[in-house]
């Protein structure tokens, strides 16, 4: 049987077609990405550290780990709870670096080394749980139907997609950076995402009460 067929096309496909399905939405970490595209910061390293780990949760879930999360209700909340103190966290950052009347230039306004850069995006790529119930549950359920090796081409191209979505939304959004040379430009933007992280946060905390005690 050849490797790449009419059926591992059509499981391909449709792998990029959930996958960029959910990925477009609009959330934290396309807040994030947008944000620090346009700050020009870290674009290819912030970019490559959501899609490495969205293929890791697509290819997880794949292989079966979304029943394993959506039957720990333990596991769901404690997610949901760290996600919400930092969110809450992150928004409080943007709320006082657009209310903190300095006029500090893009540059100065954003992540200070490669290292906080890695850490902010993991930490907003993995500490919500949406990403998990989107990539490991949802996606992988689909891409569970599929026989070997057609369910790998499925979650080949689900990463595809994300691969894609985030490299151009990190270096499209570089192209936007001349409209934020004004002060005010910034103190929109970082207002837009702090409400973006509240909003966020609001629906998490939201959860964490409901789910109490699990």
């Amino acid at each position: 049987m050849s490797l790449f067929s009419i059926d591992s096309y059509a499981a391909f496909t449709t792998g990029m077609a959930t996958s960029i399905a959910l990925i477009m939405a609009i959330g934290a970490q396309n807040a994030f990405v947008l944000a620090q595209g346009m700050r020009k910061q870290y674009n290819f390293e912030i970019a490559t550290v959501c899609c490495s780990l969205d293929a890791l949760l697509i290819f997880a879930g794949v292989a079966g780990m979304g029943v394993l999360i959506s039957s720990n209700p333990m596991a769901m909340w404690l997610i949901a709870l760290l996600g919400a103190l930092f969110l809450t966290g992150y928004g409080a950052r943007s709320f006082m670096s657009a209310f903190s009347g300095e006029q500090l230039k893009a540059e100065s306004r954003g992540l200070n080394s490669l290292t906080q850069a890695v850490v902010v995006t993991a930490s907003i790529s993995l500490l919500n749980p949406h990403v998990y119930l989107d990539t490991v549950v949802l996606i992988g359920s689909v891409g569970g139907q599929y026989a070997i090796p057609e369910r790998w081409w499925f979650a080949s191209g689900a990463t595809l997609s994300s691969v894609l979505w985030f490299y151009s939304l990190s270096y499209g959004a570089a192209v936007l950076a001349p409209i934020f040379e004004k002060p005010k430009s910034w103190m929109i933007l970082d207002s837009l995402v702090c409400l973006m992280m509240w909003a966020i946060a609001y629906t998490l905390w939201i959860k964490v009460i409901e789910q109490w005690p699990f």
